[in-house]
């Protein structure tokens, strides 16, 4: 056998032998986490829920749409598009899917070409210095797993990074959700004091009526006044809450609060019925326990880096090309020339760097072993939280209903007898000021009682699903495309 076949067979016999590598490292397996093994949730006594079955369950990437309010939905979905954390959450998954492909590309062999002039010392006088256009060609084969692993740590980090991702979507989106419901709560606000402002003017009537007929006091008529523009700076000062959440809201779809305003309204929505589902189907339903899950699995790979650092690392290397003594005879009449060859490198002795290495990325998955199984058991804390909140809340919106009735009844009565001179008006301030009271707290629990139901949407994992997390192939994979902002 020619000996250039001779060397190419060698390089074949050796690529194929060492094709096949072994990989070192732990073997995951998904710890256990603390869930309940009850059928339902303890705090869902507090109202009518139930459990989500497949034709009743939180709407899947829209999960707003249960409250029925049409401007929500339109903000909601100009959210999706320009809110700018979203924006930076997708950066940062493309991000992770670019690493997984860069650590991929050890696997295949790296190919370097070029042209150069050879100048060394010790050729016999008048011995031009020869030419070379060299392709070089180096492989270092997988034995024992370090790429693979590396890959492997890649692409459930870019899992890690696709169930932020939907965490950070879904936080954005229940913020929006929370803001709107405070902003129309807020309007509900301003209606009740503009209606006490406009009873207050008119009991200064009244009083300035009664004042001029000698039947009371200027003392009298100077108190209606005063309360009349205590009310009146009342109703100015809620301007200001107003105007912050239309501000928030603005910052989240993305444009400038300057530019962005929303008609005043006041709050109308209903909490829906939201179906929970049971207490084991939660981790299948939160990103964040998806996306912690994924990060033991991308710690446990990295364990597999460690250990492979104990084995050498095996390198091929090869290379072919025209050479002459002239540049211009590189293309006219050159001489081909080839070489192959192989170099083996272990680290003997380290002082137990590697070890400790190993160890530090141990206790990296044992914290994240305890980060999961915290996430997890905040998760039940936040629905067991959120559903007592929405139930008792319920329970107490009623009986403030009821409340705000009978001041409303008290004051009415308590306006006749002052009208007929039977009572003062200090008692009717009294009432006025109850009246105002009963109904700033059922604005109050109203608001709380739509967050709250936001919130244990949120907590329940807004309709999202574990199956909606891409899969290794698919974060494996290059995106279509990745648009880029260009400086100008």
């Amino acid at each position: 056998m020619p000996p250039n076949k001779r060397g190419l067979a060698i390089v074949a016999s050796c690529v194929i032998a060492l094709s096949t590598s072994c990989v070192v490292g732990p073997t995951y397996k998904v710890p256990t986490a603390p869930v309940p093994t009850v059928a339902s949730y303890k705090e869902s006594r507090w109202g009518t829920w139930k459990v989500g079955s497949p034709s009743d369950a939180i709407p899947r990437g829209a999960w707003w749409t249960m409250f029925r309010d049409p401007e929500l939905d339109a903000l909601e979905a100009r959210l999706n598009v320009t809110n700018q954390t979203i924006a930076s959450a997708v950066q940062n998954y493309l991000a992770a899917r670019a690493q997984i492909r860069a650590a991929r590309a050890d696997y295949v062999p790296t190919v370097n070409v070029g042209a150069t002039g050879v100048h060394t010392s010790g050729l016999p006088a008048g011995t031009t210095p020869p030419y070379l256009a060299p392709v070089e060609v180096s492989w270092a084969p997988d034995l024992f797993g370090r790429v693979q692993s590396a890959v492997r740590q890649r692409q459930f980090a870019a899992q890690v990074s696709a169930a932020d991702l939907e965490s950070t979507r879904l936080v954005a989106q229940a913020t929006l959700a929370e803001t709107f419901f405070q902003l129309r709560g807020q309007d509900a606000l301003q209606d009740v004091l503009d209606a006490t402002v406009a009873a207050d003017a008119q009991i200064v009537e009244l009083t300035r009526s009664r004042y001029e007929q000698g039947l009371d006091t200027e003392t009298t008529l100077i108190e209606a006044e005063l309360t009349l523009e205590n009310a009146r700076a009342q109703a100015t000062n809620a301007g200001i809450a107003r105007t912050q959440y239309e501000h928030a809201i603005a910052t989240l779809v993305g444009v400038p609060a300057t530019d962005y305003s929303l008609p005043r309204r006041a709050l109308s929505a209903a909490p829906p019925g939201i179906p929970l589902g049971t207490p084991s189907e939660l981790l299948e339903r939160r990103p964040d326990i998806a996306a912690a899950e994924r990060n033991m699995a991308s710690a446990n790979a990295t364990i597999g880096i460690g250990y492979a650092a104990y084995y050498p690392s095996i390198t091929l290397s090869g290379s072919a090309g025209l050479a002459s003594t002239t540049l211009g005879a590189l293309v006219s009449s050159p001489t081909t020339f080839w070489s192959v060859g192989a170099s083996v490198v272990g680290t003997l002795f380290d002082g137990g760097k590697r070890r400790a290495t190993i160890d530090l990325y141990i206790s990296a998955y044992n914290a994240a072993v305890a980060g999961y199984r915290q996430t997890v058991l905040a998760a039940f804390q936040q629905v067991e939280d959120y559903l007592a909140q929405a139930g008792i809340v319920a329970q107490e919106i009623e009986q403030q209903r009821a409340a705000v009735a009978l001041a409303q009844q008290a004051f009415e009565l308590e306006q006749s007898r002052y009208q007929a001179g039977l009572d003062p008006y200090l008692a009717l301030m009294l009432q006025q000021n109850a009246l105002l009271s009963a109904r700033q707290v059922l604005v109050s629990l109203e608001v709380q009682q739509m967050t709250s139901s936001v919130l244990l949407v949120e907590a329940l994992g807004g309709g999202w699903d574990r199956s909606e997390l891409p899969t290794v192939d698919q974060v494996s994979k290059a995106p279509a495309t990745n648009t880029r902002e260009l400086a100008h």
